[in-house]
């Protein structure tokens, strides 16, 4: 696990929409990680439309962002945050590796960047460190993430524009 944050992506000029997707369980440190994530989005994509959605739970952020991501105004990016705090069973680490699996599909059949901060700690120390603290602050990771991977895909359907799909996937099997 890293012990800083990654350096700043460049600063991305073009209007993009991006939604955040938060869980409210854990509220110190989920609204911690939200109002990182937005602040550090204001300096890196400062013409972004950010809407916040709120949820339950962990557990509900997959069909949440699924939900986001299958409108007509879909947003470029989504990013996932949330809390889960390890308890003496294995349910956190259950929930923790449904989200993940579920993040990392829903991005993978939309073609859209997700961007996954639903964090799994020990105890409270990680979780402050993770989500208030300066140092490992992954509210801000996201952002930069998120920034990151915007840039990646401006730069893709500036390069490689997509075609037909038809003819894409006629042009695969020729």
């Amino acid at each position: 696990m890293s012990s800083a944050l990654p350096p700043r992506p460049r600063v991305i000029g073009p209007k993009v929409r991006i939604c955040i997707v938060a869980s409210k369980y854990n509220e110190q440190y989920t609204d911690a990680l939200v109002d990182n994530t937005v602040e550090e989005l204001g300096v890196l994509v400062p013409n972004a439309r950010i809407d916040v959605v709120r949820v339950p739970g962990a557990f509900e952020i997959p069909v949440a962002v699924a939900s986001v991501l299958d409108r007509d105004a879909a947003p470029a990016c989504v990013i996932a945050l949330g809390l889960i705090l390890r308890g003496a069973t294995e349910h956190g680490d259950q929930i923790a590796t449904s989200i993940t699996q579920g993040l990392q599909q829903i991005a993978i059949e939309t073609k859209r960047p997700v961007i996954h901060e639903v964090l799994l700690v020990n105890d409270e120390k990680q979780a402050y460190a993770r989500c208030i603290g300066a140092q490992l602050n992954r509210g801000r990771e996201a952002a930069r993430a998120a920034a990151g991977m915007l840039d990646i895909f401006q730069e893709l359907d500036r390069t490689m524009p997509k075609s037909n799909t038809n003819a894409r996937n006629s042009s695969r099997h020729a």
